[in-house]
């Protein structure tokens, strides 16, 4: 009897110990990335969807909740599928979602293009040309579909946003695809640059755990529903200042 009683006091043992074997759940988070962490990670004023995605399930699986960040998002696929962390809010594709295990987007974000202060290009449509060099960042879902969706522009790969924004200033890229969310950050520290209208994919994004744990997906993607029908989600996505949200019927 008392060993029953016990086990009632607590529900989430067997979710816990699955999602957050540690006592903790680590999450990965790309920093810089509006989608995932801005700001200092210590500190009350970071924001991202991400961020807020999972404090809140930390909260719910009644476990500390700790931010660990990499400069790129391959960074981020490779600790999540190497269970150095237990969660991560990431682009979805079919190559990813071989490593590890996603439940459901919640996140549609339109994917374009940034040009520097005095580019002719001025719609998505005028990028995929014969001498244009388009930068993406290396590993990141968006370069999986752009190499798949270009045709006569040449795909040049950055180590990170960073890099990016300093190849295009530099005048060795002629545009940068990513996801508009990241465009609009990056163009606030490039004078004059411009995030094209029009778009040449949408990125979805979906919390992830490590493939192995399948166990615990079900109890994540409960969260995940919860998140998006009680606004969390929304809430994350006015916080962080994300633009370039696809809105449902637009898809």
């Amino acid at each position: 009897m008392a060993g029953c009683a016990s086990r009632r006091k607590d529900p989430l043992a067997e979710v816990r110990a699955v999602l957050a074997p540690t006592g903790r759940l680590r999450m990965g988070l790309q920093l810089g990335s509006p989608v995932s962490i801005t700001g200092d990670p210590m500190s009350p004023d970071a924001r991202g969807v991400g961020l807020e995605l999972g404090r809140a399930l930390a909260n719910r699986l009644d476990v500390p909740f700790e931010a660990v960040t990499f400069p790129r998002s391959a960074e981020v696929l490779a600790a999540l599928r190497e269970q150095r962390v237990d969660l991560a809010f990431l682009g979805m594709g079919p190559e990813r979602a071989r490593e590890v295990a996603f439940v459901a987007p919640v996140l549609h974000l339109e994917q374009g293009y940034l040009v520097r202060a005095g580019s002719g290009a001025k719609s998505a449509a005028d990028v995929d040309r014969a001498g244009m060099r388009v930068g993406v960042g290396a590993g990141s879902a968006a370069a999986a579909q752009l190499g798949a969706s270009i045709k006569d522009a040449k795909v040049v790969p950055a180590a990170t946003m960073n890099a990016g924004i300093a190849m295009l200033a530099a005048g060795q890229l002629d545009a940068y695809a990513s996801n508009k969310a990241a465009l609009y950050r990056m163009a606030a520290s490039l004078p004059g640059a411009r995030v094209l209208e029009g778009r040449w994919g949408i990125e979805r994004f979906a919390l992830a755990i490590p493939a192995s744990r399948e166990a615990g997906l079900a109890f994540v993607q409960r969260f995940s529903a919860d998140a998006e029908r009680e606004g969390l989600v929304d809430r994350a996505v006015e916080s962080a200042g994300l633009r370039g949200v696809v809105p449902p019927g637009t898809r």
